[in-house]
C-alpha cells in the first residue's frame, strides 16, 4: 500500500448520511496508512515547518512555550525508534513509558510503536502494581521522568524495576525541555541514528501498543492494538470535530490514557492541526485553569479536549475571570465518563461554546461514537458511530455468549456492542477475552444503553461497578479486596460518589463483624497499603449495620450509590452550615433522582449552587420556612 500523494482528509461528518457516503468508498480510500508512522510522516510531508506540539512550558500568561515543527517531530521519532533498537528492542517487543504528557513523551511513544511497540503504563500506580505489569509484558525497556519538583515518579519507578527482576534499561526524560541535562532521553536522542530504516518493515495487523485496562490480583489484564485499530479512530475523528489543517487542540490527558494518545492526539496529527500541551501537569494545573482562557485566546486554540468535570472547572474560570465570549474556540469535545446535559446546557450558556460528547474504550482505541460539531447537540446522545462501524445493543442474557446473534431492536435498551476495524484483537492472555471479545467479532462494552432509528448512540447505565475519577477508570475490587483482608471486617462494597470536580470519587462502605470495634478511621488506615493505586484510595469509609443485598444475597450498589449521593449532599450542607436546614430523599427507591429541600434560614444559596455543580440529577423542592 502507498502513501497518499495529495492532501488526504476525510469529508467533515455532520449526518448518517455522510457517514454511508464514505462507507460506499473502498476502505484503503479513506485510511491509505500502514502505520501510526505512515500517518505522522504524511503529515510532516505536506506541513513540515508548521507545529505538530505546542508546550505550555508554566501557566504565566505571558508563560514561554515551546513548539515541535512536523519535521522536528518525524525527525525526533525516527531516533526514538533507532535508539530502543540500540537497546535491544525488537519488532513487538514493548517499551514502557511511565511519563507525564510532554513533547518528548510523545516522541517515546510513537518511535516505540515504529522500533516495537509501546506500553505506556499509569504513573501513578504504586511499585509493587506496577512490578507486575512489567513482569507480565516482560519490558526490556523504560522510560519515564527524571527527578522533578512538579512530577516525581521516579523513585517508584526505579522501585517497580528492581522488584519486576528484570534486567531493564532505564531512560530519563528530563522535565526541562529547553534545555534537558546530558543523558537525558533527550540528549541520547541527539546522537542516534536520524534515518528511517524501520518502517518498511510494519503492517496494519501488527501490534502498535498493549494497554492495562484492569486487574489488581494475578496477571493484569493487558490488551493489545494494532496500527490499523489506531489508525481507524484517528484518522476519521477529526471529521467529526470540525478539527482542520492549523487548527489547534487541548489535550491535558496522560499518554496512558487512550484519549491523550489518540482521541486527542493521534487525531490532531492526523488533520495536520497542532496538540496544545497545557505544562507537566495538565489539567491538574490549577494556575493553568484559571489562566485557561487568556491562554486559549493567545495561543489561537480552537478544540478543547476535556472529561465532564474539566468543563465545570472551565465554565468556572471563565466566569471568575470574567472572560469575554469564546475566545476563538470553536468546540468542547468531552468523554471518559457520563456527560450531564445541565453541565452541557451551562457551559455552552456561559462561553457560547459548542458541547459534544464522545463515547469510547480502550479496546476500540479510544471511540465508538461522537456527536458531529456540525450537528445539533441531543441531549443525552453519544452521537454517532464511526464510519465502517457497527453498534447494536443486545439483551443481558446475550451478551454473555460466545458468538452474539439475538439483537435488541431500535430505540430497546441492552448492553452495547461494538464491532469494526478498531477493535481489538483481544487481550494478550487469551482466557481473558470471554466476556468482552466474542468469537465473532463483537467487543461487549459493559454499558448499558439504546440506538435510535436515527443511529444515535444513548448510553443509560454501567453494566460493570467502575468508578470514573475524572475519566479514570478505578476498578472497585481492589478497593473492596484491601478493606476485606482486616479481620474486624464482615463485608465492604466501594462505589463512585459524586463530585463537583472529579466527577466521582470512591467511598467504600463496611460492615464489621459482630464484636469488633474498629473505627472508620482505623480501617481506612490500615487498607491504604494495600491500596496499590493512589487514587482508588477511599474519601470517605461509612460504617454501616448491614450491606444492602439482593434476593439472592448479592450487594446492591445501587442503594449504596444513593447512600453515598446523601451523604455528600449531607456534607456540602454542613459546609455553609445548613445541616440542619437541608433535606434530601430519593423517593423513587428505584431511581436516581434526588429531591432536596432548603429551609430558609441564611445561606440556602450557596449549598443549592453547590449541589449544582454535582453530576447527578437533582430537583429542588420548596420547604417550609
Amino acid at each position: 500500500m502507498s502513501l497518499p500523494q495529495h492532501d488526504w482528509s476525510v469529508r467533515d461528518i455532520a449526518s448518517a448520511d455522510d457517514i454511508r457516503a464514505i462507507e460506499r468508498q473502498p476502505y484503503g480510500q479513506v485510511i491509505p496508512f500502514r502505520s501510526t508512522f505512515d500517518l505522522i510522516r504524511h503529515s510532516a510531508a505536506r506541513v513540515p515547518d508548521k507545529a505538530a506540539l505546542i508546550f505550555q512550558v508554566d501557566a504565566d500568561v505571558n508563560g514561554e512555550i515551546l513548539k515541535w515543527s512536523y519535521s522536528g517531530l518525524l525527525e525526533q521519532i525516527v531516533r526514538a525508534a533507532n535508539l530502543f533498537r540500540q537497546c535491544g528492542i525488537g519488532r513487538g517487543d514493548p517499551v514502557a513509558i511511565l511519563a507525564p504528557n510532554i513533547p518528548s513523551t510523545h516522541v517515546a511513544l510513537w518511535g516505540a510503536q515504529l522500533a516495537g511497540c509501546v506500553f505506556p503504563i499509569n504513573y501513578l500506580l504504586g511499585a509493587e502494581h506496577i512490578s507486575k505489569l512489567l513482569q507480565a509484558a516482560q519490558v526490556r525497556v523504560v522510560v519515564t521522568l527524571a527527578h522533578s519538583e512538579e512530577l516525581d515518579i521516579r523513585q517508584t519507578v526505579g522501585q517497580a524495576v528492581e522488584a519486576s527482576g528484570l534486567d531493564c534499561r532505564i531512560l530519563e526524560i528530563d522535565a526541562n525541555e529547553a534545555e534537558p541535562a546530558e543523558g537525558s532521553f533527550q540528549s541520547m536522542l541527539g546522537q542516534a541514528d536520524p534515518i528511517d530504516r524501520l518502517s518498511q518493515e510494519l503492517r496494519p495487523e501488527d501490534v502498535a501498543a498493549i494497554f492495562h485496562t484492569g486487574g489488581t490480583t494475578g496477571l493484569p489484564k493487558i490488551l493489545r492494538q494494532t496500527h490499523a485499530n489506531e489508525l481507524h479512530t484517528s484518522c476519521l475523528a477529526p471529521a467529526y470535530y470540525r478539527f482542520h489543517e492549523g487548527d489547534v487542540l487541548l489535550n491535558g490527558f496522560p499518554l496512558f490514557h487512550v484519549a491523550g494518545a489518540f482521541v486527542y492526539g493521534l487525531a490532531a496529527l492526523a488533520a495536520r492541526g497542532a496538540i496544545y500541551i497545557p505544562t507537566t501537569l495538565g489539567m491538574r494545573n490549577r494556575q493553568f485553569v484559571h489562566n485557561a482562557w487568556k491562554l486559549f485566546s493567545r495561543h489561537r486554540v480552537s478544540h478543547l479536549g476535556c472529561v465532564p468535570t474539566t468543563l465545570a472547572s472551565l465554565a468556572q474560570s471563565h466566569r471568575d475571570t470574567n472572560a469575554q465570549g469564546n475566545c476563538g474556540v470553536r468546540a468542547a469535545l468531552t468523554g471518559g465518563s457520563p456527560l450531564p446535559p445541565e453541565l452541557a446546557a451551562q457551559f455552552e450558556l456561559r462561553t457560547q461554546i459548542p458541547v459534544r460528547n464522545i463515547f469510547g474504550m480502550t479496546e476500540c482505541a479510544g471511540i465508538v461514537s461522537i456527536e458531529p460539531s456540525d450537528a445539533p447537540r441531543t441531549a443525552g446522545s453519544a452521537g454517532l458511530a464511526l464510519p465502517y462501524t457497527q453498534v447494536r445493543a443486545v439483551p443481558l442474557s446475550e451478551a454473555s455468549k460466545a458468538v452474539i446473534q439475538d439483537f435488541c431492536e431500535a430505540g430497546a435498551e441492552g448492553v452495547l456492542c461494538v464491532r469494526g476495524p478498531h477493535v481489538s484483537p483481544g487481550y494478550m492472555d487469551a482466557s481473558r477475552n470471554a466476556g468482552t471479545f466474542t468469537q465473532n467479532g463483537w467487543l461487549v462494552s459493559g454499558d448499558l444503553g439504546y440506538v435510535d432509528a436515527q443511529g444515535r448512540i444513548y448510553i443509560t447505565g454501567r453494566s460493570k461497578d467502575l468508578i470514573i475519577r475524572g475519566g479514570h477508570n478505578i476498578d472497585p475490587q481492589a478497593i473492596e479486596e484491601a478493606f476485606l483482608a482486616d479481620p474486624d471486617v464482615l463485608g465492604c462494597a466501594a462505589v463512585g460518589q459524586p463530585d463537583e470536580y472529579a466527577g466521582e470519587l470512591p467511598v467504600v462502605f463496611i460492615a464489621l463483624k459482630p464484636g469488633a470495634a474498629a473505627t472508620a478511621q482505623e480501617l481506612l488506615a490500615k487498607a491504604r497499603s494495600r491500596i496499590s493505586e493512589p487514587p482508588a484510595v477511599p474519601k470517605a469509609v461509612y460504617l454501616v449495620e448491614a450491606l444492602p443485598v439482593t434476593p439472592v444475597g448479592k450487594i446492591f450498589k445501587p442503594d449504596l450509590r444513593r447512600m453515598a449521593i446523601l451523604e455528600k449532599i449531607r456534607s456540602i450542607a454542613s459546609r455553609y452550615g445548613q445541616a440542619d436546614a437541608c433535606r434530601a430523599r430519593f423517593p423513587d427507591k428505584d431511581a436516581m433522582q434526588c429531591v432536596v429541600s432548603i429551609r430558609k434560614s441564611g445561606g440556602e444559596s450557596e449549598v443549592s449552587e453547590a449541589l449544582k455543580k454535582l453530576p447527578i440529577d437533582i430537583v429542588f423542592e420548596e420547604s417550609a420556612p
